[in-house]
């Protein structure tokens, strides 16, 4: 089968099936039966940019590889970033019509309370207590007052505020939340419930197989963030001759291009400069191999047109009677999707 037929090529497919090991047969019914607004199944990000030079670099870099990015995150937080360097990473990535990722913070792994640093990890990255939530309701104020757009965020009861807040017209309505891949669900309810939450895209670990995809797709249709390769303290997965499949099963679905074999940079500063500098430059050629293998395997058709950025509409928890004096409401599910569009 040549790559230019209707049908993708399957890795290997044709030099196997020559040898008697020919490719079970693909199965219609596991494919996602969901696409971003636009009709298109797959989307990129470049993740862990943490700052206007790293973004500098991946701009630089991917048109230098021919890498179409519609995404870039930052993983480190709003908080670790001045004014001055949001509003450059908005203004370089509005120029060039790419949507910006800033994480929310701060969180549980960084702050005084010890059980995280336990074998069991206790609380994780959520928020504890008050003043943690409020740090991150303050992070989302700050970044979408200087013109940010979507936002990462690590805790559900954070993700369920930040979302009322955006149905009472405190946050724009077309800011979207990212779910962290250090949050990510693992099973088909649990994608249900933060989508329900709020979430617009969500992260799953890089882990999941392809079965795992399919259940997803059955009852939620929030666009899905997967590291096609994940850092190292995400496992360091290595999936690059499956993304055809992963799209297939999981769209609408983020390619992020990670980087395993890597040093960790959060939270970023200075100090880390050259290494931030050098894993963002790799991290963009990484998406160049995964996209030249969907392409000699016929089967990049599908991309999101540029500048794609909403997810479509959504289901949505309605909030519970009673709810705390001043609290903004949420109204009923159809009333408070994201739009449709691009």
């Amino acid at each position: 089968m040549s790559p230019t037929t209707d049908t993708p090529r399957r890795p290997g497919a044709e030099a196997l099936a020559r040898i008697g090991y020919s490719s079970p047969a693909l199965d219609p019914s596991d494919t996602s039966p969901h696409t971003f607004p636009d009709g298109g199944t797959w989307r990129t990000e470049i993740p862990s940019v943490e700052g206007p030079e790293a973004l500098a670099v991946v701009l630089k870099e991917s048109a230098r590889f021919d890498v179409p990015v519609h995404r870039i995150s930052q993983g480190s937080g709003v908080w670790m970033l001045t004014d001055a360097e949001i509003t450059e990473m908005v203004e370089a990535c509005a120029a060039r019509d790419i949507e910006l990722c800033l994480f929310t913070g701060p969180r549980g792994t960084w702050d005084i309370g010890g059980s995280t640093r336990t074998d069991s990890g206790g609380g994780g990255l959520r928020a504890r207590g008050h003043d943690a939530l409020a740090g991150c309701i303050e992070d989302a104020l700050r970044a979408t007052e200087l013109g940010v757009r979507c936002l990462l965020v690590a805790d559900e009861g954070v993700l369920w505020t930040l979302h009322q807040m955006r149905v009472a017209g405190v946050l724009p309505a077309d800011v979207t939340f990212k779910l962290s891949a250090l949050t990510g669900p693992v099973n088909p309810a649990s994608y249900a419930v933060y989508e329900q939450l709020g979430a617009d895209s969500l992260n799953v670990p890089s882990d999941l197989t392809l079965d795992h995809l399919t259940e997803i797709r059955r009852v939620g249709r929030a666009p899905m963030d997967m590291y096609v390769e994940a850092p190292d303290d995400l496992g360091g997965y290595i999936r690059m001759y499956e993304v055809a499949e992963l799209i297939r099963r999981g769209a609408p679905l983020y390619l992020k291009f990670g980087l395993s074999r890597s040093p960790g940079i959060y939270p970023y500063g200075a100090q880390l400069r050259d290494t931030a500098l050098a894993s963002a430059r790799e991290r963009v050629r990484r998406g160049r191999l995964v996209l030249d293998l969907l392409a000699r395997h016929g089967a990049d058709g599908g991309m999101s047109p540029l500048g794609s950025r909403l997810p479509g509409t959504l289901r949505r928890f309605t909030a519970p009677a009673g709810a705390p004096t001043g609290a903004p409401l949420a109204t009923p599910a159809d009333a408070v999707d994201v739009p449709e569009g691009n």
